[in-house]
């Protein structure tokens, strides 16, 4: 059974790194006909450069890390902002600054989770 779930994360992990190299070619095709670069383009190859590395973090290590999923969701709430119209309401805006207030005190936390003034043991880390 431990071989079958193995086979099935590899397989799936296999996806998402195809399917990324392709939507991330897509869009360099995309950025390549229209002649214009704009920051939400940039923004999404990020996120497209930030799922390749997970997905080359989980080959290495068998272990998806912590960190990789939270700089793509900052990204992405980022890129949400700037893809928003103006007329929205300005409540939305503080909603979703708050989320990156949050993710990015999250990551801080994660990062100091380290700090020996913690004492943590770096052999037991997992994250």
């Amino acid at each position: 059974m431990k071989v079958f779930l193995r086979s099935i994360q590899v397989a799936g992990a296999l996806i998402v790194l195809v399917g990324t190299i392709a939507g991330f070619g897509l869009e360099i095709k995309q950025l390549v006909d229209q002649r214009s670069v704009t920051l939400s383009d940039l923004l999404l190859l990020f996120i497209y450069l930030e799922v390749l590395g997970m997905v080359t973090s989980y080959w290495g290590s068998q272990r998806v890390r912590l960190l990789f999923p939270m700089f793509i969701a900052l990204t992405a709430v980022s890129r949400l902002i700037i893809l928003q119209k103006k007329d929205i309401d300005p409540s939305t805006l503080l909603y979703e600054a708050g989320a990156i207030l949050l993710i990015a005190i999250a990551i801080v936390i994660v990062r100091f989770r380290k700090s020996r003034l913690l004492g943590i043991d770096d052999e037991k880390d997992d994250l």
